[in-house]
């Protein structure tokens, strides 16, 4: 897809076509062209899935960060998902970081994902340099506790003018070329309230435009509502693309009304949840899904409860996944 307000060529169009191809896969493809007869059946992908705490679902920013991996551990997750504002406020207390991966260690938890705001996509160059640097030591950070990839929004482009696609995709490339020297994969997120990177097409585009082997997607539900795309355009892409999906569902809102802040437990609200799960387990996916939630009733309630809870919708999300 083309930017906005730009007619993309012929000759960009078909570069990113075979970029598609190549580093996103196809998951309409034949089978005898994209899969072996060893390939997994997704009712065995399903069972390989790890369970993700986000969080912000408990409020982390308010919740200490040892509580949040005793949390999580309580609840029966694999793996659970900081923000790099909660990892900084814990160094900056007095706690080290090898301190962390141990305790995180001990908990039998794993670090899949993690979020963080570096300003690398924007078009400003000075900016977009130290944007890159403030990757580098937020990824930096991230493995240091044992983390293998972060999130990696439009962040900084949010409000500004359309961006142009293809050198958002040589962006994309260098932060993962970035993230390739750390040892952590930097994950193309959909922003579906931001000007830049709404909708999943773009955010195809850019990362078939970026010609990188590590380049991947962090689709998220509510996110894909909130900027409008359709649930089943998931089938363009292939699942071992997603390494982590954000869990969530929506109420019956208006896209212009909607915020983080009314997202729900899955099957709570009126998102085909388990049919967009569907979607993915059939393109390949075996990752990771982790719950993302801003709900502030569920963040004036036991953060015990409410991470068992989002545990307890996901799996029963997924055993209706067909």
């Amino acid at each position: 897809m083309s930017s906005p307000n730009e007619s993309v060529s012929r000759r960009q169009f078909h570069q990113s076509a075979i970029a598609a191809a190549s580093v996103l896969g196809m998951a309409s493809m034949p089978k005898t062209l994209t899969a072996s007869t060893t390939t997994p059946s997704a009712a065995t992908r399903i069972k390989q899935v790890k369970y993700c705490l986000n969080t912000s679902t408990i409020h982390g920013e308010v919740v200490p960060i040892v509580e949040q991996i005793a949390i999580a551990k309580k609840a029966g997750y694999d793996s659970i998902e900081f923000w790099l504002r909660d990892i900084n406020k814990y160094t900056s207390e007095g706690g080290t970081l090898p301190d962390l991966k141990k305790r995180i260690g001990d908990a039998g938890l794993t670090v899949e994902s993690s979020i963080a705001f570096a300003n690398w996509i924007v078009d400003d160059e000075e900016t977009r340099r130290k944007g890159l640097e403030q990757a580098r030591k937020d990824m930096d950070t991230v493995t240091a506790i044992g983390g293998i990839r972060i999130a990696a929004p439009p962040a900084g482009a949010t409000n500004s003018g359309p961006l142009n696609l293809d050198q958002a995709g040589d962006r994309y490339r260098a932060l993962l070329d970035v993230g390739k020297a750390a040892g952590c994969i930097a994950q193309l997120e959909v922003w579906g309230f931001s000007k830049n990177l709404s909708k999943l097409s773009e955010v195809l585009y850019v990362a078939a435009a970026a010609q990188h082997p590590d380049a991947c997607v962090l689709p998220d539900i509510y996110h894909l509502y909130k900027g409008g795309s359709a649930f089943h355009d998931l089938n363009l892409l292939s699942g071992k693309k997603i390494h982590v999906f954000h869990m969530n569902d929506y109420p019956d809102m208006s896209r212009d009304k909607i915020s983080d802040a009314d997202r729900v437990y899955p099957g709570d609200g009126i998102a085909p949840v388990s049919q967009i799960l569907s979607t993915v387990f059939a393109s390949g996916f075996d990752g990771v899904l982790s719950i993302e939630l801003f709900n502030r009733t569920y963040w004036a309630q036991d953060p015990n409860l409410v991470a068992a809870k989002g545990l307890e919708t996901m799996k029963l999300a997924v055993s209706k996944a067909t």
